[in-house]
């Protein structure tokens, strides 16, 4: 079985026209700006992806088309995220048939789930796939937090290969990465931060998913290749940059949530010119008042990335 790299792996934006298809190339450019910053690999239909709002056309329609974008340069891991077991073997069976390296997959959720359950639910796709499995711990949105315990215990026997920690809980991640080295180390222990990756680093994770990634791809691989390094001022500076920028999420008005937080991001890519719109899909609303637009305009110049 593969293994999953370290390092930076954004969770790639999709990009939407204003009727709401896929932009391709918009997402083209997207590709280009993400492997031409060093990233060391792209995580297709996260939340930065707005999986939760795509049809399961348009979910095969964007991993084929990063795939064929890709064409092999870095890894591609596709999330395969919904409510129940079956459901998420239903988007594993899509993603190998596509060819991705990896897939990603959270807890189930809706219905209520305990510690058993979300065990056997990954116990389930292990059996269905041979492809690398990601646990993506993401509590704010599946409303169940992932038990460190579990988690290296399923790395230990195999079920899992990696974790996407956006758990936000860190003596949670502490925990984690203390329990996994002290088991051998089965499982690659990624960060979902963006302002705090440096203290992650630090923790012991092996690498980073930030969906700021998408906007400044070459600031987190440039904090990753210090912490590499062990330049550990190097890694503070550019960490603190990187907060600095940000900032973008905190400026739109009257927004929550994925609407400001992916409505940001999608904001600045337009803004860079590597976007043609910042359209959300329904229910969201793209950012469009000037104030909150000027805000972040004024935030990306400043990190010099206009």
């Amino acid at each position: 079985m593969n293994s999953i790299v370290s390092g930076i792996i954004p969770p790639i934006l999709t990009p939407l026209t204003h009727s709401g298809d896929v932009d391709v190339p918009s997402l083209t450019k997207l590709v280009e700006h993400l492997i031409s910053g060093g990233v060391d690999g792209i995580f297709v239909l996260g939340s930065s992806g707005e999986v939760a709002f795509l049809s399961d056309a348009v979910r095969e329609q964007v991993i084929a088309t990063v795939l064929q974008l890709v064409d092999g340069r870095v890894p591609v891991y596709a999330g395969v995220i919904d409510t129940q077991t079956n459901r998420v073997i239903e988007h594993i069976r899509v993603a190998e048939r596509l060819g991705v390296q990896a897939v990603v997959a959270t807890a189930p959720f809706y219905a209520i789930t305990g510690p058993s359950e979300i065990e056997a639910h990954f116990r389930a796709l292990r059996e269905a796939t041979s492809l690398p499995l990601i646990a993506y711990d993401i509590p704010v949105c599946v409303h169940s937090k992932l038990a460190p315990e579990m988690l290296v215990r399923l790395g230990a026997e195999g079920v899992l290969q990696g974790v996407k920690d956006s758990s936000g809980d860190d003596v949670s991640f502490r925990r984690l990465c203390m329990m996994n080295k002290a088991a051998g180390s089965p499982l690659t222990v990624l960060t979902g931060h963006e302002a705090v990756v440096d203290g992650a680093y630090l923790a012991g994770a092996d690498g980073c998913v930030p969906g700021l990634g998408n906007v400044d791809p070459a600031g987190y691989v440039r904090m990753w290749q210090a912490y590499q390094a062990g330049d550990f001022a190097a890694m503070k500076a550019e960490q603190d940059r990187l907060a600095a920028l940000f900032e973008i999420v905190f400026q739109p008005i009257g927004k929550v949530g994925p609407a400001a937080g992916v409505g940001s991001f999608k904001t600045a890519l337009e803004l860079m010119g590597v976007f043609t719109t910042n359209h959300m899909t329904a229910p969201l609303a793209p950012i469009d008042d000037e104030p909150s637009r000027k805000a972040i305009r004024e935030i990306v110049a400043e990190a010099g990335l206009l």
